[in-house]
């Protein structure tokens, strides 16, 4: 089963670059199998629907604007996705990811295993860094996704213990 995990993000804007951030983590911490992809989608949104399209399970990291605190961690299946059942976006690349998804649905490719991984914000202040909240958030929800992957059979393992 071919996988992609997708960070999504502005590196510009602290802890709007959460997912991104994320993403590196795990490609520096874990080595994956040939059929999981980790791509950086950035804020491109929209013009990256092809590779939702080419996944049958899709992890998505990013930031939401939920109800709790700063650091919270939210998962969110497909169903929450399509229904529109997410709390309020954060970002202009936010509304183009539920509008690729849309997209991909009406074509009959949008994946049946889609999840969000979305985390409360402290900061969305100018600057390359994640807040000290975040940075912490960063390995508990990489470690998330890594127990899902190894839960549907996915071989990942600790990059230290790779070689």
């Amino acid at each position: 089963m071919k996988t992609l995990i997708f960070g999504a993000g502005n590196l510009l804007l602290t802890d709007e670059g959460f997912g991104v951030h994320c993403l590196r983590y795990l490609e520096d911490h874990f080595v994956f199998p040939d059929s999981v992809e980790l791509y950086d989608g950035g804020t491109l949104g929209i013009m990256v629907t092809h590779k939702f399209e080419e996944a049958e399970q899709v992890y998505i990291l990013d930031t939401v604007d939920a109800e709790g605190v700063p650091g919270d961690i939210f998962r969110f299946d497909r169903d929450d996705i399509m229904l529109s059942r997410l709390p309020v976006k954060l970002s202009p690349h936010q509304i183009g990811i539920q509008e690729m998804l849309l997209i991909s649905e009406m074509r009959g490719c949008c994946p049946d295993r889609l999840t969000l991984f979305g985390v409360m914000p402290a900061s969305l202040d100018a600057g390359h860094e994640l807040s000290p909240t975040l940075k912490r958030s960063v390995e508990q929800v990489a470690g998330q996704v890594v127990e899902e992957l190894r839960a549907s059979g996915v071989d990942v393992r600790e990059r230290a213990l790779a070689a």
